[in-house]
């Protein structure tokens, strides 16, 4: 294992090479029992995923990683997406109980602020649930020193219509009675559509509570892109970050919307799978049937993604999801988040940085310890691949 440069600005001088804090287990090893157990374990580094950051040591058993993963001194920054929170919670645990001389900071505040911090230059890595579009390309490289951006599409997971009704655990919900409900034109839960929906169900005569995003949102944008496609007759908003209407109710990020719903019956928003925090998520209809929530039905979705025509590179790996299928057993409503970084930086250090912790971050065991957290969709061995090749391409 080697070490890579030293971040000099923050530390001042080289730091000794890093050493593996920990023996390795036998490689098919999990890092906790359970779902859950891996949270304890974090308990001492959540603070790393704010701005504040955190130098406490993990506590506990550190998620896996790879026996032959490359350490870094000095620090790395990254902020943006919500949803990828917990994840990156999960990737930065295992890397600094791995590496100790490296510090490794995320500000979860929204994928629209994670690309704007990192266009300003602020962080070396976004977080986002959208990758960057050409005109944000653009914005994006005198801070990337002349290069182009690529994204690389790292988390992959469902995002959940969760709701608070009393005496309700199980609720189907057709694309077009999703987009009515979040438009406002479905606004009591004994509506005819949702009745429809749920011919078995005693419905109660009580108002719809829709919880939003505040914040300027990547989970809103692939939100409100599936309903433009799989429900164009009921949705007339254009897809983007911000709701596009004056919202019933609204939080900030996953976790905001999550507790506001919990707490309000009658209440209905949308989250990525790991902020379900033990609320009921509806079945989506797909075709003639109704498809829970889960991994596996995601991952037919992205199966079969095309990258997106307007990529500003081969090393560009932003997909073009197909929210409107109708494929059976497919789950489509999808959330693909990136890390977005400059295919060349200023400087060496902060590529190498870089390029060991996504290492780490598309590797069988940051994707495998992600997805125990999180229920997030592993990236398969393909696409993996074409990642790899993506991080060895960045440079300076």
């Amino acid at each position: 294992m080697r070490t890579t440069d030293t971040d000099e600005g923050d530390r001042g001088s080289v730091l000794p090479s890093n050493k593996r804090t920990r023996t390795q287990d036998d490689p098919r090893r999990r890092a906790h029992a359970s779902r859950g157990v891996a949270s304890a374990a974090l308990a001492g580094l959540m603070l790393a995923t704010t701005a504040c950051g955190s130098d406490d040591a993990v506590q506990g058993a550190a998620p896996a990683v790879p026996d032959d993963l490359e350490c870094f001194s000095g620090s790395l920054h990254g902020s943006g997406s919500s949803a990828q929170e917990n994840a990156m919670t999960t990737w930065i645990a295992g890397f600094q109980s791995a590496c100790e001389d490296a510090r490794i900071y995320y500000d979860s505040i929204g994928s629209g602020g994670g690309r704007n911090q990192f266009i300003d230059g602020a962080v070396s890595f976004a977080g986002t649930d959208a990758a960057l579009d050409p005109e944000e390309n653009a914005d994006a490289m005198e801070r990337c020193g002349g290069s182009d951006t690529i994204n690389l599409p790292t988390y992959v997971v469902a995002i959940a219509v969760v709701f608070n009704l009393e005496g309700v655990d199980s609720l189907d919900l057709s694309p077009d009675t999703v987009a009515r409900i979040f438009d406002q034109n479905i606004t009591r839960w004994n509506d005819p559509a949702i009745a429809a929906d749920n011919p078995d169900l005693d419905l109660p005569d009580l108002a719809i509570t829709q919880v939003t995003r505040a914040d300027d949102s990547g989970t809103t944008e692939n939100f409100t892109n599936y309903l433009s496609q799989a429900a164009p007759d009921s949705w007339p908003h254009e897809p983007g970050g911000q709701w596009p209407i004056t919202p019933r109710e609204s939080a900030q990020g996953n976790s905001g919307i999550a507790d506001t719903v919990s707490r309000a019956d009658g209440a209905i928003g949308y989250v990525e799978m790991s902020h379900l925090h033990g609320l009921p998520a509806a079945n989506i209809g797909v075709g003639d049937e109704f498809v829970p929530i889960s991994p596996e039905a995601a991952a037919k979705v992205v199966a079969d993604s095309p990258r997106r025509e307007d990529n500003t590179s081969e090393f560009d790996l932003a997909l073009d999801l197909d929210y409107g299928t109708t494929e059976a057993g497919s789950y489509p409503l999808v959330l693909v988040s990136y890390e977005t970084v400059c295919r060349d930086y200023p400087d060496e250090g902060e590529a190498d940085r870089v390029k060991a912790f996504l290492r780490y971050v598309v590797s069988p065991e940051g994707q495998e310890e992600a997805s125990a957290e999180t229920d997030s969709t592993p990236v398969n061995d393909d696409l993996r691949a074409e990642l790899l090749r993506s991080i060895e391409a960045i440079g300076s």
